[in-house]
Parts: structure tokens; C-alpha cells; sequence
């Protein structure tokens, strides 16, 4: 019998209040806006090691765009989730409270995936700078 672990946040916010997840909504939406304003950071990091740039800086170059691009793809899948909440309160035919919550679990899954390798760019960075 093959059994899978839930996380027992993820199941209690998802049967919480509309409220709730609103809330939660908009803490990604910080988030994202954080480490946005930590990409500037590294940016920087590189920037200034541009003279000495290796293969490797080169590949952290290209994982900052990658991550940039989430970034904003992330970000505009939160704010259309966001969108249909509004739709939800309103009342409007076709759109389900379960639906919502789907989506909800589903970009809460991405978070957290794109939270652990946020984690892993960032100890990337600071090794190449460490090594400079």
C-alpha cells in the first residue's frame, strides 16, 4: 500500500475561510516581490565580477534570467487567481469554490518548488562569489 504525506498546513488552509486564502494569496505575491529584489542583488554580485566572469558565472547569468521570467509567470498566474476570487465573491455562474481552491494547492505546490530551487540559485551565487 503505497501512502503519500500531506502537509498538514496545506490542508487546513485549503478549508479555510475565502479570506484565508486571499491572504495567503497576497503573501506570495511579497514574496515574489522579495526575491525579485534580491535577483537585483546578485545581478549586482555578477555585475561587478564581470571582468573575471567564468564558465560558471555565465551559467549563474543565464539562471538569473530563467528565475526573472518565473518571476513574472508565477506572479501573473497569483494575480489571476486573484481575479477569479473576485469573480467568486461576486457570484458569478461557473466558477466553483472547489475549482478555486484547486488552483490554489496548485500554485501553493509551485511556490514551495520554486522556493526550494530559489534556495539552491542562491547558494550557487554565493559560492561563485565566495570563490572571487
Amino acid at each position: 500500500m503505497i501512502t503519500t504525506k500531506s502537509n498538514p498546513k496545506t490542508e487546513l488552509l485549503l478549508g479555510a475561510s475565502l479570506d484565508v486564502l486571499h491572504q495567503e494569496s497576497r503573501e506570495w505575491i511579497d514574496t515574489i516581490a522579495f526575491w525579485k529584489d534580491e535577483i537585483k542583488f546578485f545581478s549586482n554580485i555578477l555585475d561587478k565580477r564581470e571582468a573575471t566572469q567564468s564558465e560558471y558565472g555565465k551559467m549563474l547569468d543565464y539562471l538569473e534570467k530563467v528565475h526573472q521570467n518565473l518571476f513574472n509567470y508565477l506572479s501573473e498566474d497569483i494575480m489571476k487567481h486573484e481575479k477569479l476570487l473576485s469573480r467568486l465573491n461576486q457570484g458569478e455562474k461557473g466558477i466553483s469554490d472547489g475549482a478555486y481552491r484547486d488552483e490554489h494547492r496548485r500554485l501553493g505546490e509551485s511556490m514551495v518548488l520554486f522556493k526550494n530551487d530559489f534556495r539552491e540559485f542562491k547558494k550557487m551565487v554565493f559560492g561563485y562569489a565566495k570563490k572571487l
